[in-house]
């Protein structure tokens, strides 16, 4: 079995070194990561410039680009066989609700299930690392479930994990994405040349975190899986669309 690795955060990120170790008695390891963080990269890829490989003192490859650059060089280029699995992470801090929309990390594993591929990204809820041992213990899990009893089909999942000791953590949970309001304000400042600069305000607050939503399962010390799709199809509005285009 081989496992195709990659994250968002870099190749020396300690998720990622964490996910790496955790997975490594369970199949050969293929990793591949960006050579600088790319958080909020979302699912672009670098058109317009070239991309260069190189490989570090403890046999992980990172890249140039972006996180899906990582994973669509690996399995374009570099690799010699197809992966079993793709796996993205552990991010340093948590992708819910919209914020699975800007996540690299999301976009490593979707990049994977675009090629039909099962993938799966894991996030640790807070950041700074803290309780990572056991966020790499539940990552193992996850693997090795989604190696003993694999899903129907591609699939794409996305996997939050409290920041707490295992021995404090609550079940596995199934959830549904939540929703966040709209982001705070940009903040504003200007350049030692005059030049007005604006810095992306922090994520909004939690809209939707009802049961059943991934913000409530974490929250409540809870492991949150959800299956994603990538239909962004709006079938309720097909027939309202259809009626908009036949007024006269």
């Amino acid at each position: 079995m081989l496992i195709l690795v990659a994250n968002d955060d870099g190749y020396t990120a300690p998720g990622l070194e964490a996910l790496v170790e955790a997975l490594r008695p369970l199949a050969e390891l293929f990793v591949i990561a960006p050579e600088t963080n790319h958080s909020g990269a979302s699912n672009s890829l670098t058109l317009h410039r070239p991309l260069s490989i190189h490989q570090a003192a403890n046999g992980f490859n990172y890249l140039n680009g972006t996180p899906s650059d990582c994973v669509h060089v690996a399995l374009t280029g570099m690799l010699d066989r197809r992966p079993d699995l793709v796996v993205s992470g552990i991010n340093n801090g948590q992708n819910m609700g919209d914020d699975t929309l800007y996540s690299g990390t999301v976009a490593a594993a979707t990049e994977g299930f675009l090629f039909g591929i099962p993938s799966i990204a894991f996030s640790l809820e807070e950041k700074g690392w803290a309780h990572l041992d056991a966020a790499a213990l539940v990552a193992r899990q996850v693997v090795e479930r989604a190696i003993a009893h694999p899903l129907p089909g591609p699939t794409l999942l996305n996997v939050n994990i409290p920041s707490r000791p295992a021995s404090e953590m609550k079940d596995m949970r199934v959830t549904r994405l939540g929703r966040r309001h709209p982001s705070e304000p940009v903040a504003k400042t200007v350049s030692p040349f005059g030049d007005q600069i604006f810095w992306i305000g922090p994520a909004g607050k939690v809209a939707d975190n009802a049961p059943g939503t991934d913000f409530h399962a974490v929250a409540d010390g809870a492991i949150s899986i959800t299956p994603l799709k990538l239909d962004l199809t709006h079938s309720e509005q097909i027939q309202a669309t259809r009626d908009w285009l036949d007024k006269s």
